[in-house]
This record gives C-alpha cells, structure tokens and sequence, in this order.
C-alpha cells in the first residue's frame, strides 16, 4: 500500500524589537539572565499591558508579504494553562480575530514549483526560558513578554522537503522585512511540525503526530522524513499510529516520543480585559507596509537582471549582512557579476578558512570595489586581483594599489599585435603540435597556449590570446 505524507507547520518568530510585546522591558533576552524584566513579564498584580507599535507593524508587514487579509481591528485573548514558563498563568495571544488571514507563499521544490496556503499569522508573547538540569530547573525571564509572530500553513505539504523550502521562504520573509534575525540555531525562530499519512486517494487525514521545536531547515526534512516512514512502517505492520508529541534526536536521526495527546486541551480562551479592541487605520496599515524593506524575492529578482546566477544570488541572500555588503560594493563598478564573483569565491573562502563571518571583515566593499576595478579597468587578470586581494587581507594597511605594486604585478597586455608576435614564435616553434591540433588532439590547443603564456611571462590577456591562437591555428 502507498501512502501520502500530510503535514502543516507552526513557525514561531521571535520578533527584533526595542522592547517587549506589552512591557517596556528591554527584548534582549540572550543577556545575563534575568535582568531585563519588567513587573508586566513577572505577573505583578496592578500591571497593564500596552501594546508593543514596531511589532504590530512588523506584523502586518509580514501578513503583506504572505498575501494575506490583514484585521484593521486588533482583538487580544488570554490563553489560561499554569506551567513554570508562564508567570503570569496565562498567555496574551489572537486567538479568534489574528492580525493576518488567508495567504500563502510560493516555493520551488525538486518536482517544480508548489503554493502553500497559510491559514493565519497572530501576534503573542513569548513565555520564559527553561534551563533543566539533573535534579533541578533554572528560569530566566528575559525572554518572557519578547513579541512573538506565529504563522499557521495549511495542511498542504507532503515531503520534508517541501516543508523545509516553506519554511526557508518564510525566513527569508521575515528576516528581510526586519521582522527578525530568523536564526534558528539560537531560538529566533522555531518550528513545530504536524504529520500524518493516508493512503493514497483516501480524503480523510489520518492520526496527527506533532514534532516540537525542530531547530535547523536541515531538521526539518529529516524528522518529517523519518516521521512518514515511522508511520508506514506501523501501518503496514496493521498497528494503529497514536496522536503523540514527539521530539527530533539529529544524533539518531529519530523522533522521539515526549506525550501521548488523550483529549484536546482547553485552554478556556477569553478576551483579554486590560486591551480593549484597537482601530488600525487605513493609513497606518499602508505607511507600515509601503516602509518595509526590500524583500528577498525582490532583491533575488534584481540581482538576476544585474546578471547573477540564481545560485550566486542565492549565496549573497543566504545573509543579510552579505547582501548588504555585495549592494554597496557592486554598486562602485562596471560589472555586478564580477564583484560577486570576488564575494563568493574569495571573501568566502577568505572568511572559511578564517572561521569569521562577512560581519567580522574589516576590508570594506569600496576596497574590495577597487580591486575588481583593477580587472575590469586596469588590465589586471582575475588572478592577479586575487593576488592582491590576499596581500591586502593579510596586510590591511596596504591600499590595492600599494598590494600590487608590493607584489610587482604589471598590467596585461591586450594589444593585438603585441600578443600575435608571442603566438607566432611558439607556433614556429612547434610544428608537431599545429599538426596535432590538426589532426584533431585538443589538447594540442592547451599545450600551445601554455607555451604563450610561458613565454610572455604571463602578462597577455589570457582570453585575448586564446581567441588569437586559435584563429590563427584555423589558417595553418
């Protein structure tokens, strides 16, 4: 029996604000711990919450970019459970009327293009965080009260692969609009995924297993993936799959069970009493999205029609601060294409063996912007500027032009003439290998292009001598 995998996800977003959701509180929750609360986040009688302006804008802007119909009202509800991450016994979320409804956003997956449909995105507070030790649990109340954007999809995937995609687009929408620094590995952004198989043609949703805070794209794929074959396994084996929480083990490779679910809970919602419902005009909504920043898909878009591979724009996207240094540096030369080939091939692997990142570079894009002109203007080979490049990471006070001279490098020739008197001596000295060439050996053509180089000690211009050579091997 085939099946179909079914899955949903719940992405959590810590949002990058001044301050808290409802509190004045700094949101810097990866500080010392526990000394950036306010008597709000603690659950002090005779406090008010206020809600938090950049994150409701932050809000609607993400709701905007995943197409989706916007609440010009905002409603606030209490979610009530008691548990030692929530001080105040309850939760401030949108239960029943969230800020964004009906969307979706568009991904490419290995079989082609797909649309996943979002249900809904609502704003909230986060709770505290846990630090558990053997016999006993540590709290650290910065991170309660931090503004939280949840976005709910549709059950609408149906690989690890396609939920891993989804969820990399919904980063790169809310890092790029300033939402969040989306950084999964430190909490930023967390996931919880819903699976469950059926067979193939069968309507009805089968038994829903949820995995619970999955902390890398690269886990994502893998715990759905051992998820569907988990399931299959027990229902081949004519074992009923049970509504569990479970969690994802990377050493393993395997979901792990934390709780079987019995009955749903009832958190025993109700409107929040100390926020009455609060208008949105039409003009603050418009203004808040009219100022986002500019998104990845449109960045992508024009760094394509500046003449990058989808694979190098995907590169420089991949980090905000990359992207913020390639725009500056491309913007200084001819050719955006051969600045960011320096970015990708160079300063990256600059920064791997480095063990830096681009924010820890010193070398500023208007210097990196000099040496590509060097190529571009000056007459220098690629390697040669990567020569340079290297002596002015390895020396920073030394200008480019300081680099090249330090390093005797000269300008290429490119001058015709000049190239086709090294072209016709090594051709007259070797007769055999014209006749290789003729005979159709290619690597008769290599060797005799070596033989150019080697004898104008490599100052030709590589690409023009090789359209010469060639040439004239054609007329012999």
């Amino acid at each position: 029996m085939n099946f179909e995998a079914v899955i949903g996800l719940e992405i959590h977003v810590e949002q990058k604000t001044e301050s808290k959701m409802f509190s004045a509180a700094p949101d810097g929750f990866s500080r010392e711990p526990n000394t950036e609360i306010a008597p709000l986040d603690m659950g002090f009688p005779g406090t008010m919450p206020v809600v938090n302006k950049q994150a409701v804008i932050n809000a609607i802007r993400v709701a905007s970019a995943l197409h989706m119909k916007i609440d010009h009202t905002l409603y606030f509800d209490r979610k009530n459970y008691f548990y030692s991450d929530l001080p105040k016994g309850f939760q401030i979320t949108q239960q029943n009327r969230p800020i964004g409804k009906g969307g979706y956003v568009d991904i490419e997956t290995p079989g082609g293009p797909r649309r996943i449909g979002i249900e809904r995105i609502h704003m909230e507070e986060d709770t505290c965080k846990q630090l558990h030790f053997l016999d006993y649990t540590l709290l650290d109340y910065n991170r309660a009260g931090v503004p939280l954007v949840e976005i709910v999809s549709l059950p609408e995937m149906h690989s690890g692969t396609e939920a891993m995609k989804y969820a990399e687009a919904i980063r790169n929408i809310v890092v790029y609009s300033g939402t969040s620094d989306g950084k999964m590995e430190e909490g930023s952004l967390r996931c919880d995924t819903n699976v469950s198989i059926r067979p193939i043609g069968q309507k009805e949703f089968g038994t829903k297993v949820e995995i619970k805070n999955i902390n890398s794209f690269k886990n994502i794929e893998g715990a759905i993936d051992y998820e569907i074959s988990r399931q299959s396994r027990l229902l081949l084996s004519g074992e009923k799959v049970r509504q569990e929480t479970r969690r994802y083990d990377e050493a393993s490779g395997k979901t792990i069970l934390m709780r079987v679910k019995t009955d749903a809970v009832d958190y025993k919602y109700f409107c929040e009493p100390n926020i009455t419902p609060i208008k949105l005009s039409d003009g603050f909504i418009e203004e808040a999205i009219a100022t986002c920043p500019e998104l990845y898909e449109a960045k992508k878009a024009r760094y394509l029609k500046a003449g990058l591979s989808a694979t190098d724009a995907d590169i420089i996207l991949s980090d905000p601060k990359m992207a913020a240094y390639y725009e500056e540096g491309a913007s200084k030369v001819a050719s955006a294409k051969d600045f960011a080939n320096f970015l990708i091939v160079e300063i990256n692997g600059y920064l791997n063996r480095s063990g830096e990142t681009i924010g820890d570079l010193t070398l500023k894009p208007a210097v990196l912007a000099e040496i590509v002109l060097l190529q571009e203007k000056g007459g220098l080979s690629h390697k040669q500027c990567a020569d340079i490049l290297n002596k002015v990471l390895a020396e920073p006070t030394l200008t480019p032009t300081e680099a090249k001279d330090a390093l005797h490098i000269v300008a290429q020739v490119s001058d015709s003439g000049a190239i086709m008197a090294f072209v016709n001596q090594v051709l007259a000295a070797n007769p055999q290998s014209i006749a290789d060439f003729k005979a159709g050996k290619d690597r008769a053509l290599g060797f005799l292009m070596g033989q150019v180089m080697r004898l104008s000690r490599g100052k030709v211009n590589p690409a023009e001598a090789s359209k010469l050579l060639a040439a004239e091997l054609k007329k012999r």
